[in-house]
């Protein structure tokens, strides 16, 4: 007999019986998480991870049920699979979420910023622009690394200072932001543990390059710094990551759009990386350089790359109305002595003896190299002596040969913790574009070993291309911005454009999802306008957008477009009316 019901009542299910779900029936149990072995083989075939997948594959890495061989195998089939723009936002969540989160007092909110680079070589921007965004009145809690292969590291960099400690707590580091305005530390085993076992298997089983695992790792990093604003400087060039400015744009397009999916504002620059950055390489070296630029002077290439940066982060964190006034704060800190004052702080506050601090930041070039790390010997390289022209233009002088005899001199290592050779390093003597005699310096090695061998002496002197073109202005290694898809606004008329009538100044957060790249004139959709050479081209991301743009007053009209024309991609915009 049947069993009796009252109204608004049902029967119990039968075991197995799934066909009453929802809220009337009994609730579905929770899926059984998956097996390492599935999720592999998921991976593998090209399947998508489900966000309990991904949380699941991290945590498995954390507790140490992953076998190294399993988190080989998920990484190949990452690097080789890929994965779409969610389940990278996923993975880089559950790598920051893995460790310790840190707190800021909510008064810093809007002032916490951040820089990453890809790594290059001579590549000192880290040191000159933390301090010089702290002297601009923002907090920099700057997590970096060390040096591996042939690309310097910053804390390695700082390291060459005596007593200088790159371990602190996250407790130590709010006590630095509230001294100095600023830090740069190492990443401790607290803060992002899963990221860290991923990049040491990344390096051994040749997924170093793969998209999305860069993109996390970076990412995760600074999620938990809790930033207002975050530039990553990607290199691309004959001594980066990525070879060419096509394979770099492709990961600043995903840096940009999982930071908007994570809710943090993320520009890109990619900067080129063929010519060491600035005219020193080596870690005390680039120290005096860095000091060199925070005292207003130094190489123009490396003041153009900080204070592009700075610049860039200044507007994205609402300290300067656009990039170009940011640009000039950041220019304003290295001349007035302010970013100085702020790297002295900082110095003092991780461990340097004040006098020391002191005595770094208000010596003269030649008193600070007594203070630093200092190689035993110096040997300098002659230009070629035979050529048809008594002299030559300096074409280029090649990054990657040059850092890879450092290298083997000692200034990087090959396996972590490995001592470095802190005085170790080189010194361009001549400048990319400039006339160079025959027969004379060019280059001056600082060694601690023997007299260079055969090889590296040889490896050096093919680093240096001479031409016989006329001397040339060496262009900035900046070459364009990928900036997040909530910048929008208009296209107004640069003092340029109107006096001129040939170009326009972009507005704060002109475009949505775009970038901008000095590749000359590219035109608007209704007729050409000569800019120049030098000017920006707008080019706009994978779905085709067009904007209207709106001119102000004591607009022209000239340059072959015409008032509220519909503008196409690489619409010109040159360089010194980027506002």
């Amino acid at each position: 007999m049947a069993a009796s019901m009252t109204r608004g009542t049902r029967a119990p299910p039968r075991p197995g019986d799934l066909s009453r779900e929802g809220t009337q029936g009994l609730p579905d149990p929770s899926p059984e998480p998956k097996q390492l072995p599935e999720l592999i083989r998921m991976k593998r075939d090209g399947g998508r991870l489900s966000e309990a997948d991904i949380r699941g594959f991290v945590a498995a890495v954390v507790n140490g049920s992953a076998q190294g061989t399993q988190i080989g195998a998920m990484l190949m089939a990452i690097r080789l699979r890929g994965m779409d723009l969610k389940e990278t936002s996923v993975l880089t969540q559950a790598l920051a979420q893995s460790g310790q989160q840190l707190e800021w007092p909510e008064a810093w909110r809007q002032q916490l910023v951040d820089k990453h680079s890809t790594g290059g070589v001579g590549d000192k921007v880290s040191l000159v622009l933390a301090p010089a965004l702290a002297a601009c009145g923002c907090k920099v809690p700057m997590i970096s690394g060390r040096g591996l292969g042939h690309t310097g590291g910053t804390l390695d960099k700082l390291e060459s200072i005596p007593g200088f400690n790159v371990i602190q707590s996250p407790e130590q580091m709010q006590v630095l932001l509230e001294q100095a305005g600023c830090c740069i530390v190492g990443q401790s085993e607290q803060l992002v543990p899963a990221d860290g076992i991923l990049y040491a298997a990344r390096d051994v089983t040749a997924t170093v390059d793969s998209l999305p695992l860069i993109t996390a790792s970076i990412l995760s990093k600074k999620v938990v710094e809790g930033l207002s604003a975050l530039v990553i400087d990607v290199k691309f060039g004959g001594a980066a990551v990525f070879p060419n400015q096509e394979q770099a744009r492709e990961l600043a397009r995903t840096l940009v759009g999982v930071g908007a999916d994570l809710g943090l504002r993320v520009a890109a620059a990619l900067t080129a990386m063929d010519k060491p950055l600035g005219r020193c390489v080596g870690n005390a070296l680039e120290v005096e350089e860095a000091l060199l630029c925070m005292d207003g002077a130094g190489p123009s290439d490396l003041r153009d790359l900080v204070t592009r940066l700075g610049g860039a982060l200044l507007w994205l964190s609402g300290h300067a109305g656009t990039q170009a006034q940011g640009a000039a704060r950041v220019a304003a800190a290295l001349d007035d002595g302010s970013a100085l004052g702020r790297f002295e702080l900082m110095l003092a506050a991780q461990g340097v003896d004040p006098s020391l601090a002191r005595a770094l930041c208000s010596g003269s070039p030649a008193e600070r190299r007594e203070l630093l790390p200092r190689a035993r010997e110096q040997e300098e390289l002659l230009a070629p002596a035979d050529g048809p022209l008594p002299a030559g233009t300096v074409e280029l002088v090649r990054a990657l040969p040059l850092a890879q005899v450092l290298h083997e001199l000692g200034a990087g290592r090959s396996r972590a913790g490995e001592p470095l050779r802190l005085g170790v390093g080189a010194e361009l003597l001549v400048d990319v574009g400039q006339k160079l005699s025959r027969g004379t310096p060019w280059l001056r090695v600082h060694r601690d070993g023997p007299a260079l061998s055969g090889l590296q002496r040889r490896a050096l002197q093919e680093a240096l291309v001479l031409s016989d073109r006329a001397p040339f202005t060496t262009p900035s290694p900046f070459a364009e911005l990928v900036l997040p898809p909530h910048c929008a606004g208009r296209l107004r008329p640069s003092a340029h454009a109107r006096s001129s009538g040939d170009a326009y100044a972009l507005a704060a957060g002109v475009w949505r999802g775009g970038s901008l790249s000095p590749r000359g004139v590219r035109g608007a959709e209704r007729g050409e306008s000569e800019a120049g050479a030098d000017s920006w081209a707008w080019s706009t991301d994978a779905r085709p957008r067009r904007e209207v743009w709106t001119p102000g007053p004591g607009w022209g009209g000239r340059g072959g477009v015409n008032r509220g024309d519909t503008l196409g991609s690489g619409f010109p915009v040159p360089a010194a009316a980027w506002g």
